[in-house]
């Protein structure tokens, strides 16, 4: 396949970029920052300001797939009036832009991957959420659902479009992950708030390949959760962490003190799901890292 990506320098599109090419695809990335990949014969970067229909990038009558991974990480602090507009602009402007590209290419892609994520759903207690679970009504879940959105044009032109609301990627070069070792390398890890809240986890490994999965999957379509069959509490996932890496976990965080330091944004860590693949299961999808431990120990094992 021939496949064009935008979002491709971050987390989760360099592995995918590398895993695509070694499967044989020859690949097209957009991007704003050309000097963060390096061409090859079967991998093209074309810069592109996420804002426009112009350049060589969008002649997409020469493209079988889109994926659309690009926006502004969530995790930025803080949450002011300002980066939450720029949260919602980075996603909704590719996404017109990309609607724009698909209906004015002579000929159109087959299959449109569309990145979302697990804040869809809003924060759900200990009630387990599927791909049936309805929508949130809290910031991170209103920007799911208009990013979702953005692409919805593109199916009835034709396109097979699928929607991966993904979980926390664990991965040990970027992430989340690195954030949450720091402090239990420091010997002061432990449960933030409550500890209770779900962490639906996947490793880098595991996201990779189900987006590969789907993508040459043609009877895969919809929406789809990617994270492992088996989410854990925040305690769970932090005295984990800490076991593999050969620290206590003794320190609790409070709740009132998260908020007093992130205001809003303290939702990311006190507020959760515990979110199942069920669709991606059912649908024969095998993932390599089932339970949370052999995860970590996979990221951690040489370091």
């Amino acid at each position: 396949m021939n496949i064009l990506i935008t979002g491709g320098t971050g987390l989760i599109g360099r592995p995918l970029i590398h895993s695509l090419l070694s499967n044989g695809h020859r690949v097209t990335v957009l991007s704003r920052n050309i000097k963060k990949i390096s061409a090859s014969p079967a991998l093209q970067v074309l810069e592109w300001d996420g804002r426009t229909v112009t350049g060589r990038g969008f002649q997409l009558h020469k493209i079988d797939a889109v994926i659309n991974l690009a926006g502004e990480n969530i995790g930025s602090f803080p949450w002011s009036v300002k980066r939450k507009r720029t949260f919602r602009e980075s996603r909704l402007n590719v996404g017109n832009v990309l609607v724009e590209a698909v209906r004015n290419a002579e000929s159109r892609p087959r299959v449109f991957i569309q990145a979302s994520a697990v804040g869809y759903y809003g924060p759900h207690g200990d009630e387990r959420v599927d791909e049936s679970t309805a929508q949130g009504g809290d910031f991170s879940a209103k920007l799911c659902i208009d990013w979702e959105a953005s692409t919805k044009p593109v199916e009835s032109m034709g396109l097979r479009r699928i929607i991966i609301r993904t979980g926390v990627v664990l991965a040990n070069d970027g992430g989340v992950l690195p954030l949450m070792a720091l402090p239990v390398r420091l010997f002061v890890g432990g449960r933030l708030g409550g500890g209770g809240q779900g962490f639906p986890w996947i490793h880098i490994d595991d996201e990779v390949n189900a987006i590969q999965y789907l993508l040459e999957n043609e009877y895969s379509q919809g929406v789809y959760n990617l994270s492992a069959p088996n989410p854990v509490s925040n305690a769970d996932f932090t005295q984990t962490l800490a076991r593999v890496l050969h620290r206590p976990y003794w320190l609790h965080a409070p709740q009132f003190a998260i908020k007093l330091v992130l205001g809003e944004m303290s939702t990311l860590l006190l507020d959760g799901q515990y979110m199942l693949p069920k669709r991606l299961v059912e649908g024969g999808f095998r993932f390599k890292y089932e339970l949370v431990e052999s995860a970590l120990w996979d990221l951690y094992s040489d370091k």
